[in-house]
């Protein structure tokens, strides 16, 4: 795991003009020419690349290509925290047929990509796409495996940056108030240095205890954030730092992302160590998508078996649709536990089951 791309990623959440930078370096991580990021709310679509393909994209956002691509639909409808490639949704013969792969991706010299969408619950669309040239060949399951380990941090950063409109803003508490999302900074004890009105508004969820600590009302919750506030020096620890945060009667109603405070990113918030990050979910009776989506530390195969729990399947189910064994679900099962803070299988089914997602609109 490359540590240094990152901590250049955390960066990037808060000082975004440094994004170009970072997507050259994914895009160098998989023998690609470049990469993009895109985020969307309310309609409103802020996106930043590699230099490399800067006029290339700047033609395809401009010229109409984006709002006809498909790919952004075929990326959200899986459903899945993963990259994608182009034989997971076409064929061949389908790709040659496509009028965007065509008439823009090839003859610009391009055609393979991995992409990976992030729906979030907060209505930001994001999504984070590397370009291959097309004589290149397809981007390989190896390097698929590269990016998915990145992903986790990929997200978090650009939720970050996508609530700032990917524009560096002056100030902690300029920052804070941008975001428009209960947040606050810790430094390394997790003393609050500076909240913003939504976090210090949340009474239902967080208890402000002395010398400006605090404590989260769900204890499950609590014991996770204090196991992850040690481990933001180690990036590659697999401690979760996106979790649930419950209501009363066990409903999740809120993730929590703890994002470290990097680099130049330490300008703007000094002595400040790490930033906290509150999302809301929905409540509701349709499948666990919103949340799922939320809790960047599932894997593809921890996800698949939440999934499985939460739409009524036992684990010899989701074993046999998986293609694995039984013993192989019950170990990603007690991962997926460890992460969102179950201690029996039907928590897991009961929580995952108390929300709803939201339309998306990228």
């Amino acid at each position: 795991m490359n540590t240094q791309l990152i901590d250049r990623i955390y960066e990037s959440a808060l000082v975004p003009e440094l994004w170009p930078d970072v997507l050259d370096e994914l895009a160098q991580l998989v023998e690609a020419r470049g990469a993009q990021l895109f985020a969307v709310r309310e309609k409103v679509m802020n996106w930043t690349t590699s230099a490399a393909l800067t006029d290339i994209f700047k033609s395809y956002v401009d010229d109409g290509w984006f709002a006809r691509c498909d790919r952004r639909v075929c990326l959200f409808s899986q459903n899945k925290p993963t990259f994608l490639v182009e034989h997971d949704f076409w064929t061949n013969e389908q790709l040659d047929g496509n009028e965007i792969y065509r008439d823009f991706f090839r003859p610009n010299g391009l055609g393979w990509s991995a992409s990976t969408g992030l729906a979030m619950p907060t209505r930001d669309n994001i999504v984070f796409t590397v370009e291959r040239d097309f004589k290149r060949g397809p981007i390989e399951l190896e390097k698929i495996n590269a990016l998915n380990g990145l992903r986790p941090h990929l997200a978090r950063a650009a939720l970050i940056a996508a609530r700032l409109s990917l524009k560096s803003v002056q100030g902690a508490s300029n920052t804070l108030t941008a975001l428009g999302l209960p947040a606050l900074v810790l430094d390394e004890d997790g003393i609050v240095v500076e909240a913003n009105a939504l976090m210090q508004n949340l009474s239902e969820h967080i208890h402000w205890r002395a010398q400006g600590r605090i404590a989260f009302n769900d204890k499950t919750a609590n014991a996770l954030l204090w196991a992850a506030l040690p481990t933001l020096d180690n990036l590659t620890d697999v401690t979760a730092r996106s979790f649930v945060m419950r209501a009363q009667a066990d409903r999740a109603a809120l993730v929590a992302h703890l994002v470290p405070i990097k680099r130049t990113a330490n300008d703007i918030f000094g002595r400040s160590y790490a930033l906290l990050v509150a999302t809301p979910v929905t409540a509701g009776r349709a499948p666990p998508v919103e949340l799922l989506r939320s809790l960047f530390d599932l894997t593809p195969a921890e996800a698949r078996v939440a999934r499985g729990l939460a739409a009524g399947e036992s684990l010899d189910d989701i074993a046999e649709n998986g293609g694995v064994s039984r013993n192989t679900v019950r170990s990603q099962l007690q991962k997926v536990m460890d992460k969102i803070g179950c201690t029996r299988q039907a928590e897991v089914t009961a929580l995952l089951s108390s929300v709803t997602a939201p339309a998306t609109s990228l």
